[in-house]
């Protein structure tokens, strides 16, 4: 699932390729892909985009008339720039969006149709698709320290509560955890101050470094790739490769349809993750499906 740096990156393009544009036209390939009726999809037809913005794991065009169009790739979801008029892709195409200048598609390379489109008018209404994590780039150490421990997960589960904190996701927890050198399986009111900060420091360091190493590889060229899976990355995806600190093979947990990635050496005093309790641990502690992750709200 794209997450806040790669949203981020996806923000950066469509300034460049669409604010300040007219939204010609917008269609849909599948009608499963708009998840709302009212205002009518029609309404956002031939309005200029004033601006983007994130919301969440969300990319959010906000137009003329208070009118924004939220768009959730979810897993596979993906955002791709092509001519003018382009032809929506039989297979993997959901939405394409018509500007002067080119088409945005929406597309989306699973069987499993999870990305949504939503259409909503004014600020009240798009802040109800605010899980309402806060913001961890802009969040201080001692909003940081209650936000994580108002309620008591796994260190790994809270990272990525979009309730907690905006944007995180499998792969960059696995990365700011192997920065922090914690355990994915901490438990967040047993974290010590120490502990705590070294958290805060490695969130907001490895979101800020991926966001402006996203953007330098791309410059103002829409990214045509888009994934949780890349070269650079210290333990996501790299189980059974070496860890780029001591060497040591990275460790993996599997549960449900997730994988966290871990350095055993760095993050667990050399303890194996792996034992017969955990998955009875994180049973009550992580949610099954990302379906079921996504649709926490702060209440």
């Amino acid at each position: 699932m794209p997450e806040l740096p790669d949203i981020e990156l996806y923000l950066h393009a469509l300034e460049h390729h669409v604010v300040g544009e007219v939204l010609e036209d917008v269609r849909l390939a599948s009608p499963f892909v708009l998840r709302s009726v009212e205002p009518p999809v029609e309404a956002v037809k031939g309005k200029h985009v004033r601006g983007v913005r994130r919301l969440g794991k969300r990319v959010v065009l906000g137009l003329e008339d208070e009118l924004f169009i939220v768009i959730h790739l979810m897993i596979a979801g993906r955002l791709r720039w092509k001519p003018p008029k382009q032809k929506i892709p039989g297979r993997l195409g959901l939405a394409a969006f018509d500007f002067r200048n080119g088409t945005l598609l929406l597309t989306e390379a699973s069987k499993k149709k999870r990305a949504r489109l939503h259409v909503c008018r004014g600020e009240s209404a798009l802040a109800e698709h605010d899980p309402g994590g806060l913001e961890p780039l802009e969040i201080a150490l001692g909003a940081f320290r209650g936000a994580i421990t108002e309620r008591n997960h796994t260190v790994k589960r809270a990272l990525t509560d979009p309730r907690v904190f905006s944007g995180i996701g499998n792969a960059y927890s696995d990365e700011i955890l192997h920065r922090a050198k914690l355990s994915p399986l901490l438990w967040t009111q047993r974290l010590t101050e120490e502990q705590l900060e070294r958290l805060h420091e490695a969130t907001q360091e490895v979101l800020r470094e991926w966001v402006e190493r996203l953007i330098a590889q791309h410059g103002d060229r829409f990214p045509d790739k888009v994934t949780a899976f890349r070269p650079e990355m210290a333990t996501h995806g790299k189980y059974g490769q070496p860890c780029p600190v001591c060497g040591d093979p990275v460790q993996r947990i599997v549960f449900a349809d997730r994988e966290t990635n871990y350095c055993a050496t760095c993050q667990t005093g050399g303890k194996l993750l792996a034992d017969r309790s955990l998955s009875r641990l994180l049973k009550g502690d992580w949610p099954r499906s990302l379906e079921e992750l996504e649709s926490l709200r702060r209440k």
